[in-house]
């Protein structure tokens, strides 16, 4: 399932901050439905990482206690407008998702 993703930079204390937003329901395992009051599966982002220019800048290993759709942010203290950023997840069923942009700050 393709999960839709925004991405934006703006400069912040001299360095360009890249907001990324991952639209995803971000289980921990721990819920029951309300329903049927059957545990809803553990579903998250186990991991995050930003290239920058095709070189790994960041990367984040996430866990159950992220909220649903996530809001991360990472700051390049050498990037500049024209680089290129990209940005790709993997969780813990398989899923994974990219985008990629370009900094405008």
């Amino acid at each position: 399932m393709a999960r839709k993703m925004k991405v934006r930079t703006r400069t912040q204390d001299g360095m360009v901050e890249v907001l990324v937003l991952v639209s995803h329901p971000m289980e921990t395992g721990l819920r029951k439905d309300k329903k049927t009051k059957k545990v809803i599966p553990a579903h998250w982002i186990q991991n995050m990482s930003l290239m920058h220019n095709g070189k790994l800048a960041a990367e984040a290993n996430l866990g159950i206690a992220v909220s649903e759709d996530p809001l991360l942010g990472f700051r390049l203290p050498k990037a500049k407008n024209g680089d290129k950023i990209k940005i790709t997840w993997k969780d813990n069923k398989g899923e994974s998702g990219e985008i990629s942009a370009v900094v405008d700050a």
